[in-house]
């Protein structure tokens, strides 16, 4: 695991600098930021489920698959438009998949970073970043309705704060990677 991300450290580098970059453009324009978000997933609930129905459509018989195709094109387009007419409580369903989304994601972040305890020192970095997303993930299920530019706001934050441990572990990462060339 620890060849693999360090052959690959400009990956790290690259999503933290991504978050970097996003955190800022959601300081800089928060309603935006989440007007943005849902109309992103609107669009692509419903593309997806236009490809999906024509799938379904152009299926070959026998093949058992079109029914389910078909059943999450509709679906999928049905969430596509509820989005677009209903975006508060779309956005207030985003927060609270966004923050299941951030807890399980530094969860599993802090489990890689403790296997890696033994292969490379500085590993905190991306514990760090872990803690910060379990963090970030309760406040969003705690407090889902708090107010959706405040919330945008905190994205912005942990982005920002995120990014910047990823960088760091990043350059930990290249620093390793000479040592296992050598």
């Amino acid at each position: 695991m620890l060849h693999r991300l360090a052959k690959h450290w400009w990956v790290l580098l690259l999503r933290g600098i991504l978050a970097i970059l996003f955190g800022i453009f959601a300081y800089a324009w928060p309603g935006l930021t989440l007007l943005t978000l849902i109309i992103i997933y609107a669009t692509y609930a419903l593309v997806d489920g236009i490809m999906a129905l024509f799938a379904a459509l152009t299926h070959h018989p026998g093949a058992g698959r079109a029914g389910w195709l078909a059943l999450i094109g509709v679906l999928s387009v049905a969430f596509g438009l509820i989005t677009f007419f209903w975006p508060g409580e779309t956005a207030l369903v985003l927060m609270l998949l966004i923050g299941v989304w951030a807890v399980a994601r530094g969860i599993f972040e802090i489990v890689a970073a403790i296997q890696l305890r033994k292969q490379i020192s500085d590993e905190w970095f991306w514990i760090l970043s872990g803690i910060v997303s379990i963090l970030f993930g309760a406040l969003f299920l705690v407090h889902p309705g708090a107010g959706a530019v405040a919330l945008v706001w905190i994205i912005a934050t942990y982005a920002i704060i995120y990014g910047g441990f990823l960088v760091a572990f990043s350059f930990r990462l290249k620093k390793h990677r000479h040592l296992l060339a050598a």
